[in-house]
């Protein structure tokens, strides 16, 4: 039985370490340009390309009330009039009231006026709200 010399260099062909890593750079290489390609696309082709994408129209809330803040604490409301029937000042307010107070709870009204299209029609009802 033959011992191996330690000395003795392994006779098994190494591995191309050159050819791994031209490999390997030319992947990333390629995935770099790919990616600039990519971007490049996302932020330049919306200025050449009409999609014809355009926002949406905006639909009114389905309640026909919309909500928002005036920064003082107040609450203003939009109400549609086909929500409120017609009526003098008091019974007016009294059904802004009942519309407004199931959205925002115990509220006191402070002043609305009515917003009429160009034909002197009431479209709807600005009205300022505070809680209680």
């Amino acid at each position: 039985m033959q011992r191996a010399d330690p000395t003795t260099v392994d006779a098994r062909p190494a591995i191309p370490v050159n050819a791994v890593w031209r490999t390997l750079r030319g992947y990333i290489l390629h995935y770099d340009i790919m990616v600039t390609l990519i971007l490049i696309f996302i932020f330049i082709s919306p200025r050449v390309i009409n999609y014809n994408d355009k926002p949406g129209a905006h639909n009114p809330h389905p309640t026909g009330i919309v909500v928002s803040t005036d920064g003082q604490g107040h609450l203003i409301y939009q109400v549609s009039a086909s929500t409120i029937s017609a009526g003098d000042g008091p019974s007016t307010r009294e059904q802004l009231l009942r519309v407004i107070e199931p959205i925002s709870g115990s509220v006191s009204i402070i002043s609305y006026e009515a917003i009429a299209d160009g034909r002197g029609h009431v479209q709807s009802y600005r009205v300022i709200a505070k809680r209680e």
